[in-house]
């Protein structure tokens, strides 16, 4: 359901959809119908298989409700909107409403909502209604930031297929109602970089010749462009539209035709945003880790004394504190880059606002990656190297490709095309196999069925191995994909793309593949998500309790479905086991490393060092302080193994950290997705969304984790064999261990 889900995410963040009005005439309630039968102040994007209107049969209150239906084919999602634009002086801001559905099964209903731009997000992706269920409360809370907020949006949303009420709405800011005007109004002070709307349109800049001179000028300027923007005082507080000021720049530094002209136009660009300060904290020592902060790109150009000067001296006296175009999150301080524009209504942005695309990421990861340095390129190289994949593209598909391939290039799991890749989509099919394939010993194996029922019309079985798609070889298809799937290390990259490697845009394809020793090729029929049980990565089984005894005293725990109210329980009734399996080879459903990691430490414990980049001199990062594990007067003292593998990831990888530094623990499994840390959103024009790992997390002992992930003290992997016997062989080595 994951795919769907992205879907909805991708949809919620096109600005189009919102609209604002009075905060006291929200009509929460629906009870102000307009003359198309709809309540006043309300949009929806039904269409297709979806269908949204007024119940006056089944409300929970008033005299309507609104309905949105999916028939059987729906596969998208629909999604009711409202807004408004006023700020409040608060801290949170919760939506709440009642929701009854009936029939959804395959995605999930309920109520979302978004600060903008980029502030908070929550569309109950993890807590969404399934099933058929009565009227219930549900809400959402947010945390407000007013001085970065410019307007609300909320409504509800339904994925797949099946059918939701919504009724009887309210939104509160710190528990008062908006409705009842007696909130503080925060009026926010647009800065003149927010005021610029020069180029809302277009560019107006084009490339019409990219000779190597003129591709390492672009290299020089996006470079130059990047330091000034997160170096220089007055661009830092929010004086100039960044943005802008490269199109301006540009006519005049593609006319140049030396090197002599392209310094003097660098110089005088420079000298034009008003003298700086002088700084007298600036060239303190701060020792820092990981990436430094690294002025010798200067000298890669031959650039002029007069230039070379006013670079040192604006990094010799750069910003301190505030930064229009980054900060730091509160607690965890990875970086926020929400001011950042994402140009929404131009999906295939023209060459200039490409260049601007290409040249916001490069810095972005230049400045404010914490694992720049362990990337297998040199980063100084990669902005030349994409300045032509960029400028060349013809096509929205060709430059979502090259968007995604540099991405890839930062080698970080969580650094993938989260939103707006819909060429990318479209490009990769939408239709499935009846069956999950995952690479087992180096081949590529059918491992579970979605729908068994299809499996005799499919004919291949679970321990098949699939040889050739369409006449390709497995391998070949791997080798020529791999650039397109974003990964901090393979076995998380083959994850990736064996959920890909048997989808289409036809809904039959030839597969070629070896069943009981005997080559066989098969006709094999695809089908869309509405008609599979599908899964992405693992099974959750939600209905099922998180732990329970197995092999007579040895207590089971899976992270998938964990809840902060099953804690107790364990530890009451894992007590006196034998030894106890914690399984996170999963994403875990709630944040338990302290909760639940004080049963198994007999003293505060370390697990973990983390460190964080520095808006005061970008490029440097430091370590800062995490809170030990709590130790418990009853710990558990038994044998603890923790199973991992190419699924354990972020939290997961985080988790596992933590319960590993047990002096009983003892790790098993296969090599994790090698991304941990809390991410940071990064979006680019064309509504392009990614994210990066937005803080280096360590072991105690300095050792990075980021692409290693948590590497296993005893390997075992799956193997053919047992895939075929139906056996989970690293939940049977763990049993061993314990049992020895």
């Amino acid at each position: 359901m994951k795919n769907q889900i992205f879907k909805a995410l991708v949809m919620f963040f096109i600005a189009q959809l919102a609209f604002s009005q009075t905060n006291k005439n929200l009509n929460l309630d629906f009870e102000v119908i307009n003359s198309n039968r709809f309540p006043e102040n309300w949009k929806n994007n039904a269409q297709g298989s979806y269908t949204s209107q007024l119940d006056s049969t089944t409300v929970q209150s008033g005299n309507y409700s609104l309905v949105i239906e999916g028939n059987d084919e729906a596969d998208n999602v629909n999604v009711l909107v409202s807004s408004f634009s006023e700020n409040y002086k608060g801290k949170t801001i919760v939506f709440s409403g009642y929701i009854k559905t009936e029939n959804v099964t395959k995605g999930y209903a309920g109520l979302w909502m978004r600060i903008d731009p980029q502030v908070a997000f929550d569309n109950m992706m993890y807590n969404g209604v399934k099933g058929t269920t009565d009227w219930q409360k549900y809400e959402i809370e947010l945390q407000m930031n007013p001085e970065k907020t410019d307007k609300i949006v909320f409504g509800a949303l339904l994925v797949g297929p099946g059918k939701m009420w919504i009724d009887n709405l309210q939104i509160t800011v710190d528990g008062k109602s908006i409705e009842d005007g007696n909130i503080e109004i925060f009026n926010r002070e647009l800065k003149p970089a927010e005021e610029d709307i020069t180029f809302d349109k277009g560019s107006n800049i084009s490339f019409s010749d990219l000779d190597e001179e003129t591709i390492n000028n672009l290299d020089l300027l996006g470079k130059v462009w990047g330091f000034i923007k997160y170096h220089h005082p007055t661009i830092a507080a929010g004086e100039y539209n960044w943005d802008y000021e490269l199109f301006r720049i540009l006519p005049n530094y593609l006319k140049v035709s030396d090197n002599n002209e392209r310094d003097k136009v660098l110089t005088d660009w420079i000298k034009k945003y008003s003298t700086i300060p002088i700084c007298e904290n600036c060239n303190k020592s701060i020792e820092g880790i990981g990436p430094k902060t690294d002025l010798s790109w200067i000298e890669n150009y031959n650039v002029s004394t007069e230039l070379k000067n006013s670079i040192n001296h604006i990094y010799n006296n750069r910003n301190q504190g505030d930064n229009f175009y980054v900060s730091l999150m509160e607690e965890v301080q990875n970086p926020d880059f929400s001011s950042e524009k994402a140009y929404y209504d131009m999906p295939f942005p023209d060459e200039g606002f490409r260049l601007l695309s290409l040249y916001r990421y490069w810095n972005i990861i230049n400045y404010f990656f914490p694992n720049r340095h362990i990337t297998d390129k040199d980063w100084d190289t990669v902005l030349k190297e994409y300045i032509p994949k960029f400028l060349n593209a013809e096509t929205e598909l060709e430059y979502e490709l090259a968007a995604l391939q540099i991405i890839g290039d930062v080698n970080d799991t969580h650094a993938n095309l989260w939103g707006g890749g819909d060429k990318v989509r479209e490009l990769r099919g939408n239709y499935y196999a009846p069956f999950k394939a995952e690479f087992v010993e180096n081949k590529f194996v059918v491992t579970d069925y979605y729908n068994p029922e299809l499996a005799s019309v499919s004919k291949l079985k679970i321990g098949d191995v699939i040889t050739k798609i369409k006449g390709k070889s497995i391998k070949h298809l791997v080798d020529s994909l791999s650039i397109y799937y974003p990964a901090s290390n393979k076995p998380a990259r083959l994850r990736d793309i064996s959920e890909d490697l048997l989808r289409s845009n036809d809904n039959i394809i030839e597969v070629e593949y070896i069943t009981d020793n005997k080559k066989r090729t098969h006709h094999l029929v695809l089908y869309k998500t509405t008609e599979l049980d599908k899964y992405y990565w693992f099974k959750v089984n939600e209905n099922e309790k998180c732990y329970k005894i197995i092999d007579e005293n040895i207590g089971y725990i899976t992270l998938a479905n964990i809840k902060n109210e099953d804690i107790p329980e364990i530890k009451k009734q894992l007590r006196d086991a034998k030894g106890i399996i914690i399984d996170i080879r999963n994403y875990p459903s709630t944040f338990v490393p302290y909760t639940l990691g004080s049963f198994f430490m007999d003293k505060p414990t370390d697990f973990v060092k983390i460190s964080k980049g520095n808006i005061n001199n970008p490029g440097q990062f430091t370590f800062s302080d995490v809170p030990k594990i709590p130790a418990s007067e009853n710990y558990y003292s038994g044998k603890l193994v923790i199973l991992v593998n190419e699924k354990t990831q972020s939290s997961a990888e985080y988790q596992a950290m933590a319960f590993r530094a047990s002096k009983n623990a003892i790790v098993i499994g296969s090599t994790t997705a090698g991304a941990d840390g809390n991410v940071s959103q990064i979006i680019l024009p064309g509504g392009l969304r990614t994210m990066i790992s937005g803080i280096g997390i360590y072991y105690p002992d300095g050792t990075n984790t980021q692409r290693a992930g948590i590497v296993p003290d005893i390997t075992i992997k799956p193997t053919i064999k047992g895939i075929k016997e139906g056996k989970d062989e690293v939940l049977e080595k763990a049993i061993e261990i314990i049992n020895e």
